[in-house]
């Protein structure tokens, strides 16, 4: 945070978040840190997009510590926002503070769940491998390039969407997506490393889930169940 403010700006507020998704929404909390000279009785006031959210009067007890106001879960709208507050003293003019620009996304990856508490999001799709490891399983033999597999496109698909991949209980984590990756099918590759990591398995399963650039989840999608057999570590020359 910088510690100069043109004129009499004071530092902006914060979230405790980078962003606004829909559980921060619901439980929206912006801090204000204490300037010097603030007293007991001294006024702050909250502005949401020049807006008016809430005020509060400053008490003893809070005199060198952050404040923290609430947002009603009406202001989180649209795609970002500017959050000021005012600092009211009497018998002095008001200081303003800087504005802290946020970013607001009220929609998660996938959609609501059909089935909200359960773990899993039944709408999204299921992992997609190509048939014949679906039908025959995975074994040494076929896994020297690794095993490929695809996304299918989701509701609410969008930049910066974070998509983790669960082989057993190995995680993987995929590249953030971009722009043009919106609306089209994601294409990975499992490494030959995370399949020998994860080991054999009669029934192994693979789920994805999706965190998006403010912090929304999907939750993981209905697992694909794999055979996965004749592995041998100590044996590197199958796999390379």
């Amino acid at each position: 945070m910088p510690h100069a403010y043109k004129g009499s700006l004071l530092p902006p507020p914060s979230l405790a978040h980078k962003g606004i998704g829909l559980h921060a929404a619901a439980n929206l909390q912006v801090r204000i840190d204490p300037s010097p000279g603030m007293d007991e009785g001294d006024l702050l006031e909250l502005f949401w997009d020049d807006c008016y959210v809430t005020s509060h009067p400053l008490t003893q007890a809070e005199l060198g510590r952050p404040v923290f106001l609430s947002v009603p879960e009406s202001f989180p709208d649209g795609a970002t926002a500017r959050i000021h507050y005012r600092w009211m003293k009497t018998g002095r003019c008001p200081r303003i503070s800087s504005s802290l620009p946020v970013r607001i996304k009220l929609d998660c990856p996938g959609g609501p769940p059909l089935h909200p508490g359960e773990e899993e999001n039944q709408a999204l799709a299921p992992l997609v491998l190509p048939k014949a490891l679906r039908q025959q399983g995975i074994s040494a033999r076929n896994i020297r390039n690794g095993v490929p597999f695809s996304i299918e496109p989701y509701l609410n698909m969008a930049r910066e969407d974070e998509i983790t991949l669960r082989w057993g209980d190995v995680r993987l984590d995929l590249p953030l997506l971009e722009t043009r990756d919106v609306g089209k099918t994601v294409h990975g590759n499992v490494p030959t490393a995370v399949i020998l990591e994860a080991g054999e398995d009669d029934h192994l399963e693979i789920s994805y889930c999706i965190i998006d650039r403010v912090g929304n989840s999907s939750r993981w999608s209905p697992p694909l169940s794999l055979r996965v057999f004749g592995l041998d570590r100590h044996k590197p020359e199958y796999f390379y």
